[in-house]
């Protein structure tokens, strides 16, 4: 499935990589142009990630309440999301329209001969080979990024081959090589400039979601949890309370997991990839912001 789709985003990448001759710019208009086809799941995910904040803290009353009738409480939290017209598995769409995003695009970056140049596979494994019988390194994870690496020297030895010329591709953005993989090239500074990059524009995306999420919850609790009229408490338990921040440190731990994850696939990825992922991060920030600020109108 995910080599179907980076198939699909192959000839987008190969379209825009033909007008403007540079990988580096290609990936970021590529980046651009598959945030703005998805805008319409952006605008809806952010209009469930706020339902569901404020779901959470009415699910919490009523679990509170009904903590021993479960029939009860189920029955009130599905009348719950019916009120709030929102299901259950509202996010769940959204999810694996990005897992299918992470992959389909990391096997395109790995493979851009195969599915950005449509190069066929033998004239891949041909190229391989040739690479190896000279004795040059060829990664087994990475052998098209090699064979662009040494377009030269596979162009000296494949000179009627009506593909090879596909395999020249500008890697070079910003004096960066994105066929470079830090894995590879530890002693080169310049492979450290875009992952350290992505992993800042990730703080402060994470920073930025985690203020959104509290102001709604801080919100969202003030309208949700009842209040002794009498002495002016929360009428939760502390034992409740408790659970809740267990809770909210649990989610605040896995919105690092994405990030970590992609680090550690950045450092053994060609650049080209965390490229895509920080490119990516910085327009994920300005369309929170301003989805966010449309929304907030919208329900005000």
């Amino acid at each position: 499935m995910f080599q179907f789709f980076a198939n699909i985003f192959g000839y987008l990448l190969e379209f825009i990589y033909g007008f403007i001759n540079n990988y580096g710019l290609a990936i970021i208009c590529f980046t651009i142009f598959i945030k703005i086809i998805f805008i319409p799941f952006s605008v809806k995910q952010q209009k469930t990630m706020k339902k569901t904040a404020k779901i959470q803290e009415k699910m919490k009353v009523i679990q509170f309440k009904y903590k021993n009738n479960p029939e009860k409480m189920n029955q009130e939290v599905m009348e719950l999301y019916k009120n709030e017209k929102m299901s259950p598995f509202s996010g769940c769409l959204t999810a694996i329209i990005q897992i299918i995003l992470l992959f389909s695009i990391f096997y395109l970056v790995r493979s851009p001969l195969t599915y950005m140049q449509k190069i066929p596979t033998e004239n891949i494994n041909q190229y391989v080979s040739q690479l190896q019988e000279s004795g040059k390194s060829v990664s087994s994870a990475y052998p098209e990024i090699d064979i662009i690496r040494e377009y030269e020297f596979l162009k000296e030895k494949n000179p009627e081959d009506e593909y090879i010329d596909k395999a020249n591709l500008q890697m070079n953005f910003l004096g960066l090589d994105l066929s470079k993989v830090p894995q590879q090239n530890l002693t080169d500074y310049t492979v450290y400039i875009i992952p350290v990059l992505y992993i800042l524009s990730s703080f402060i995306s994470i920073r930025l979601s985690t203020s959104m999420q509290q102001k709604d919850a801080k919100k969202n609790k003030k309208e949700s949890i009842p209040i002794d009229g009498t002495t002016g408490k929360e009428l939760v338990p502390e034992e409740e309370k408790n659970e809740m921040d267990t809770i909210m440190e649990t989610n605040k731990m896995m919105s690092w997991f994405m990030p970590l994850m992609s680090l550690s696939v950045a450092i053994i990825a060609p650049l080209g990839l965390a490229l895509y992922w920080l490119t990516n991060n910085i327009l994920m920030i300005i369309e929170r912001l301003i989805l966010n600020k449309v929304i907030k109108s919208e329900e005000e």
